[in-house]
């Protein structure tokens, strides 16, 4: 609930003036103030509640416009909860003071205020009886003066029984708020015991205020309803939650433009990929509209598309780049496509477009990435370049888009300095700051105020994998080859202590071994890896993927994947620009299961 005070309103008002005879000049014939008075404060005060952008804005130039200069307290009650546009149902039970506002009226010497004059309150919460004289008059439309026949048990049940109702007779008006179709709620309008009574022509005026306040309340809440839509598109389009992949941790922010109704089309994606590895992803569609969100989400399921082939960051651009391209959408979108691989340390990089990563190194150093910025999406000119650098334990790495280094005062590359510094000056401190702080304090202070355009931020902490928790080897694909991975699985365990784990990884390695030399040409990969699991990959240059069958008794054959199904975590097979990659996880021992 909202109340204010407003100054001493002028008495008498334009719209209560009399003559000094005392008969009001609206009454006396050839006389026309009064009446464009009444219009000139129609128009400002119309103009005034068109302003509200929403509901509070709305009601508030509502009370401006309505106390004192036509009224001296003001109160309003809403339907809770509110109907939206064509809406169609039964009407809300109750009716709730949103707003209450009462002018300052002075007095003479510093004691209270007069006693013969009522202070007029209202509840909190009213239920209009169904069929009641209350829930009629809001149905009608019009307003009513307090001493309109018949309406006293309508004003009493409004402002709560037993109240003096009655005795504020004529300084009284209700007016409803009725929409295109739906009852809103109510205003009550009251004035003082020294002003006049309200008058037939103020009827009209109260008419007036209330049919524009009413349209300008359900424009607030068909754009916030439409606000909402669009920000619950741009949020469902964003990963719900992010992966963790051994050897990074991973953050994420996302601001929406703080313009009502305008969705982005910003976008952050990680994805986990074989050996791994984590593809890191940051795109902005260009523009404002549920198109841009559209595309957006178009565009990223696309690259989670290309990542599971794991093709180079370059080559992931070029058929995004084709991709958008058969959308036939005039659109472009920047995007910036990251690999990291926390075995050997190493990130690829490359941009169409996007704004370079920042690299803050383990000793608080910041580092802009000069990545060959490359043609936007859409555009269709390719030329991608793939950047490789070193990714230090410790180090974070930061993709954000240009809503976080670019506003009406500061261009891109003050942006980008501005946003070195708060992170130089996050990894000052004497304790280094969990990756969820160091996000927040990247964004600064743009969690607050004006932002012209949305925000996503992905952050990575490279932690990498220790070598000595790595095994890898090539093997030429024979048929003593599932006996030669069982070995050098047996050795591996022993060394990391997993001996427990010795006989079911033998037998799923030699299953899935034994598979792959049936159909690679080339020599295949066997690759072991203790981390929070134990997982075990098989890569061969053929593009059949196995598939489990449930093998008769009779046959001889057909049961490797089905043991593999039986006995690890979870497995799965990932087709590779180079072939496949069979893989497995078990639990390590003592591991929460």
């Amino acid at each position: 609930m909202t109340k204010s005070h407003r100054p001493p309103h002028p008495d008498p008002s334009p719209l209560s003036a009399e003559t000094p005879s005392g008969t009001p000049r609206g009454d006396r014939p050839g006389v026309a103030e009064p009446q464009t008075d009444r219009l000139r404060y129609l128009d400002a005060a119309t103009r005034r509640i068109a302003r509200g952008m929403n509901l509070d804005e709305t009601l508030y130039e509502l009370c401006r416009a309505a106390v004192p200069a036509f009224a001296d307290t003001a109160f309003v009650h809403l339907y809770a909860p509110l109907p939206v546009g064509d809406e169609t149902g039964s009407t809300p039970a109750v009716l709730r003071l949103h707003t209450m506002d009462q002018a300052s009226r002075p007095h003479p010497g510093s004691g209270p205020p007069p006693t013969d004059t009522p202070t007029v309150q209202a509840p909190e919460s009213v239920r209009p009886a169904a069929g009641g004289l209350l829930a009629k008059l809001l149905q009608d439309g019009r307003p009513v003066l307090g001493n309109t026949p018949g309406i006293a048990p309508a004003t009493a049940e409004l402002l709560g029984s037993p109240h003096p109702a009655v005795p504020l007779g004529g300084r009284l008006i209700v007016a409803p708020l009725h929409g295109r179709s739906q009852v809103l709620g109510s205003v009550v309008l009251v004035r003082a015991p020294d002003r006049p009574d309200f008058t037939g022509d103020d009827l009209l005026v109260a008419s007036q205020l209330a049919t524009h306040t009413a349209l300008g309340l359900e424009k607030a809440m068909l754009y916030e309803r439409e606000a909402s839509i669009a920000d619950t598109l741009q949020r469902t389009m964003l990963p719900p939650s992010l992966p963790a992949p051994p050897g990074v941790r991973l953050a994420s922010r996302y601001l929406p433009s703080s313009r009502t109704a305008q969705v982005g089309g910003d976008w952050y994606d990680a994805i986990p990929l074989p050996g791994n590895r984590v593809a890191l992803v940051i795109g902005d569609v260009m523009g404002h509209s549920m198109t841009s969100a559209a595309i957006m989400g178009q565009l990223r399921t696309s690259v989670q598309t290309l990542a599971g082939l794991d093709l180079p960051p370059d080559e992931v651009l070029h058929h995004l780049d084709e991709q958008a391209g058969r959308l036939g959408s005039e659109h472009t979108a920047t995007c910036l496509y990251a690999m990291y691989d926390p075995v050997l340390h190493r990130l690829l990089v490359s941009s169409a477009g996007h704004l370079p990563p920042v690299l803050l190194h383990p000793d608080g150093g910041t580092e802009v990435l000069h990545v060959p910025p490359g043609a936007p999406i859409g555009v269709g000119s390719g030329g991608f370049e793939t950047v490789e650098t070193n990714a230090p334990t410790g180090a974070t790495l930061l993709l954000y888009t240009d809503g976080l280094v670019e506003s009406r005062d500061s261009d891109v590359l003050t942006g980008v300095d501005r946003l070195c510094a708060r992170l130089r000056a996050a990894a000052s401190a004497a304790a280094p700051l969990a990756l969820e702080e160091l996000c927040d304090e990247a964004l600064g202070t743009l969690g607050k105020g004006d932002r012209d355009d949305d925000i996503a931020l992905l952050a990575a902490r490279f932690e990498g994998i220790l070598p000595e928790t790595v095994a890898y080897w090539y093997m030429a694909p024979r048929p003593q080859t599932a006996g030669q991975a069982r070995r050098l699985t047996r050795r591996t365990l022993r060394q990391w202590g997993l001996e427990s784990l010795l006989e079911t990884t033998e037998l799923m390695v030699s299953e899935v071994v034994a598979n792959a030399v049936r159909f690679a040409s080339r020599p295949i990969t066997l690759r072991l890896l203790s981390t929070d699991v134990l997982r075990c990959e098989v890569g061969d240059d053929s593009p059949v993927v196995p598939r489990m069958r449930h093998a008769r008794l009779s046959d001889e054959g057909g049961r490797g994947l089905f043991l593999v199904d039986q006995l690890s975590w979870r497995w799965g097979v990932t087709r590779v620009s180079t072939g496949k990659v069979v893989w497995f996880e078990q639990r390590l021992p003592g591991a929460a299961g």
